[in-house]
């Protein structure tokens, strides 16, 4: 995919009457996109779902701190936009799993290059948060 954010040329300087603004068609979609991701919790619940689809209890287990409450609005709005998805299976006691959708395993090449970046650059930012 080729496409150009003006921050290719990070050395060019905007001078005199040049838009610097981004393309608003791109920079629309690019919100859209953060938006899915926005929250405190939903790049964890999509990282804990890549090994595959788990019951409510045990992804709430697996991600310290989070609220029955807040697992149940994090995994709607992934399921609106298209990442998760909901299985309920007739049977008593209900049980609901909870797996990615094939758009979101799309997200493993992004994820595992942030996990690179989180290795070369994540000790190196943390150790500078902390001498300051």
């Amino acid at each position: 995919m080729d496409f150009e954010t003006g921050m290719e040329n990070l050395t060019s300087i905007c001078e005199g009457d040049c838009d610097c603004s981004p393309d608003p068609i791109l920079l629309a979609d690019f919100k859209r996109t953060i938006h899915a991701f926005g929250g405190k919790w939903k790049l964890e619940i999509l990282f804990a779902l890549m090994n595959g689809a788990v019951r409510f209890g045990a992804l709430r287990r697996s991600i310290g701190g989070i609220t029955q409450h807040m697992l149940t609005v994090q995994l709607r709005e992934l399921e609106q936009d298209g990442l998760v998805s909901r299985t309920a299976f007739s049977e008593k006691p209900l049980r609901v799993e909870y797996g990615l959708t094939d758009a979101a395993y799309g997200l493993l090449p992004a994820f595992k290059e942030i996990l690179s970046w989180s290795r070369l650059y994540g000790d190196a930012r943390l150790a500078a948060s902390h001498q300051a």
